[in-house]
C-alpha cells in the first residue's frame, strides 16, 4: 500500500493506539485495588477513605496525610501497599484542602495558628482510625504534613513509627519521634541534606549516610533516611521505591515476617500513560471541530511588533500589583493569581489595540460567534472527561465542592482576560515564530518577577509556578490542535481559561477569615 493511500488511516490506528493506552492503564490501575475494601467516610466533618485488606485479621493502624495544597487522593499509592499487604490504612482532607467543606483558620505562618488546627484534626482522624485495627498505630506525612506528624507522634508516645515524605520539621530530636523513616526524592536536593543532618541527630558524631538503618525499631530508637531515585517532590508519593522503603519500615517496627515477597503496585507509570492516552486522543479528535475562520483570525504580529505585547504586561502588571490589593478571595495566593491573570490580559488587550488599530470588529464577531462558543463548549466536555475525570480519580481532588465552585468563577475572569487576548495576539497569519511560546514564558518570568517584588506574601506562588508551566506546555499543545482545525483562537482561548481557573480554584487551600 503506498504512502498516500496509508495517510487517511494513520489518525484512525494513532485513535486506537489512544483508547488502548487509556483501556490498558484503566485496567492496570483497578487492579492495584485487588484485595482491598475501600470505604469512603467521615470523620468528624473531615472526609476520609479507610483501606483494609480483604478477609485479613485487623492489623496495625497507618494514618496517611497529604501535604500542602494536595488531597488524600494523592496519598493512595501508599495506602494501597499498605492495605494490599495486611495493614489498615486512613487517608484524609485536611482543612481547607480537597473536599473538606471548613476551611483553614489561624495564620499559616505561626505555630499556634494553622498547624495547631491541622494536628488537632491528625489527633480526631487517628482516635477514630485506632479502632479500625489491632491498636497499634503508625502515622504517615507528606511535605508540609510531615512536620504535622511529626508534632503529632511527639505528643503521642503510643505511636510506633513516624514516615516522614519529602520532611522538613524543626522539631525531630535525636529520640523523638519514635522510629523515624525520612524518605525523600533524589531530585530534592535540600530536603536530602536535611533528611541526612536529622538522622545523623541520633548518629552523632558519626555522619549519617541514606539506606542504612540505625537504632533499633523494637526499642523505638530506629532511625533512616532513604532516597528514591528519579523522582522530585510530587512523584516520589507514586515511586515504587518510596513504598517498598515505607511497607518495610512498618514490617521493621511492627515484627512482621513475610514468607513472600510483598506486593506493591507501581501506579505512577499508569498514571502518566493514561494521560498520555487521553492527550493522543485529543490530537486525534481535534480535527473534528468545525472550520470557523478562513484565512485564520488572530492579530498576526511578526516580532517587530510583538514584543511591545509581550514585555510590556510582563513587566507592568508585577509593578502595579505591588501596590494594588488583591486579597479579595478565601483561597490562599488564588486571589493574587486572578489578579495577575485579569491585568496582565487587559494589557495585552491595551497593547493589542494599539497595534492593530481598525481590528476590533473582526475580534468581536469572533467572539460573539454561535459557532466559536459551541465548539469552545465542546473542548471543554473533552477536558471534563479526559483530564478532570483521571486527575480527580488517581492524582488529587480535582472536582469543585461548592464552596469552591464560586471561586472557579471568581478565578474565570482573570483567565479569560488573559487567554483571550494572548491567544489572539499570538495567533493569525504570518504570526511570529514561536509567539506562543514566548507569551508563555513572559508570563512565568512576569509571576517570578512578583514573587521577588513580594517575597512574603507571595512565596506560595513558587509551588504553582512550575505547575503553570507544565499546565501551559499540555494545554498550549491542545490551543495548538483546536486552531489548526478551526482557525479561530478564542475556541482555545475560552477552553483553557476555564481549564486553568478550574485548576486553580480546586487546588489552594480555602482560609477562613
Amino acid at each position: 500500500m503506498t504512502a498516500p493511500r496509508l495517510r487517511p488511516i494513520v489518525p484512525m490506528l494513532l485513535a486506537l493506539l489512544a483508547l488502548a493506552a487509556i483501556g490498558l492503564s484503566l485496567l492496570k490501575l483497578h487492579a492495584a485495588e485487588t484485595g482491598v475494601t475501600i470505604e469512603p467516610t467521615v470523620i468528624g466533618d473531615t472526609p476520609a477513605t479507610i483501606f483494609r485488606p480483604e478477609g485479613k485479621a485487623l492489623g496495625p493502624v497507618v494514618v496517611i496525610a497529604h501535604g500542602f495544597a494536595g488531597s488524600q487522593q494523592l496519598m493512595q499509592s501508599f495506602a494501597l501497599a499498605f492495605a494490599r499487604n495486611g495493614y489498615v490504612a486512613v487517608t484524609f482532607d485536611f482543612l481547607g484542602h480537597g473536599r473538606n467543606p471548613a476551611a483553614l483558620a489561624g495564620s499559616i505562618t505561626e505555630e499556634q495558628g494553622a498547624t495547631r488546627a491541622l494536628v488537632e484534626e491528625t489527633a480526631e482522624v487517628a482516635a477514630y482510625a485506632r479502632t479500625l485495627g489491632d491498636g497499634r498505630l503508625a502515622v504517615l506525612g507528606h511535605s508540609m504534613a510531615s512536620d504535622i506528624v511529626v508534632r503529632f507522634a511527639e505528643a503521642r508516645p503510643d505511636v510506633a513509627a513516624t514516615i516522614a515524605v519529602s520532611m522538613f520539621s524543626p522539631l525531630v530530636t535525636a529520640k523523638e519521634p519514635r522510629n523515624l523513616l525520612v524518605i525523600v526524592g533524589e531530585w530534592e536536593g535540600m530536603l536530602k541534606r536535611e533528611a541526612l543532618r536529622v538522622v545523623g541527630l541520633a548518629t552523632a558524631p558519626t555522619a549519617a549516610e541514606p539506606g542504612v538503618t540505625y537504632g533499633d525499631p523494637s526499642a523505638g530508637t530506629a532511625r533512616r533516611a532513604a532516597f528514591s531515585p528519579n523522582v522530585e517532590h510530587a512523584s516520589v508519593l507514586f515511586s515504587q521505591a518510596s513504598l517498598r522503603e515505607a511497607l518495610g519500615w512498618l514490617d521493621a517496627v511492627f515484627a512482621v515476617d513475610r514468607p513472600e515477597p510483598p506486593v506493591i503496585a507501581g501506579r505512577g507509570p499508569w498514571i502518566m500513560l493514561l494521560i498520555a492516552g487521553c492527550t493522543l486522543l485529543a490530537r486525534q479528535l481535534a480535527p473534528m471541530l468545525p472550520r470557523l475562520c478562513e484565512p485564520p483570525a488572530g492579530a498576526g504580529l511578526r516580532w517587530r511588533r510583538l514584543w511591545p505585547a509581550l514585555l510590556v504586561p510582563a513587566i507592568a502588571t508585577p509593578l502595579l500589583l505591588r501596590v494594588l490589593p488583591t486579597h479579595f478571595l478565601p483561597v490562599l495566593v488564588g486571589d493574587y493569581l486572578a489578579v495577575h491573570f485579569l491585568v496582565y490580559g487587559l494589557l495585552t488587550a491595551l497593547c493589542l489595540r494599539w497595534l492593530r488599530r481598525g481590528d476590533g470588529q473582526r475580534f468581536a464577531a469572533s467572539i460573539a460567534s454561535p459557532g466559536t462558543i459551541v465548539a469552545a463548549l465542546a473542548v471543554a466536555a473533552f477536558y471534563l472527561v479526559a483530564l478532570v475525570w483521571p486527575i480527580d480519580s488517581f492524582v488529587t481532588s480535582f472536582v469543585p465542592t461548592p464552596a469552591r465552585a464560586a471561586l472557579v468563577l471568581a478565578m474565570l475572569v482573570g483567565t479569560l482576560a488573559y487567554f483571550i487576548a494572548d491567544e489572539w495576539a499570538t495567533r493569525g497569519p504570518g504570526s511570529a515564530r514561536l509567539a506562543y511560546p514566548a507569551s508563555k514564558l513572559a508570563f512565568v518570568v512576569s509571576l517570578a518577577f512578583a514573587v521577588a517584588l513580594d517575597f512574603e506574601r507571595l512565596f506560595f506562588l513558587i509551588i504553582i509556578v512550575p505547575v503553570i508551566a507544565l499546565f501551559f506546555l499540555v494545554f498550549g499543545a491542545f490551543s495548538a490542535w483546536i486552531y489548526r482545525a478551526t482557525g479561530q483562537p478564542l475556541v482555545a482561548a475560552l477552553a483553557n481559561a476555564l481549564a486553568f481557573a478550574w485548576a486553580i480554584g480546586v487546588t489552594f487551600p480555602l482560609l477562613a477569615g
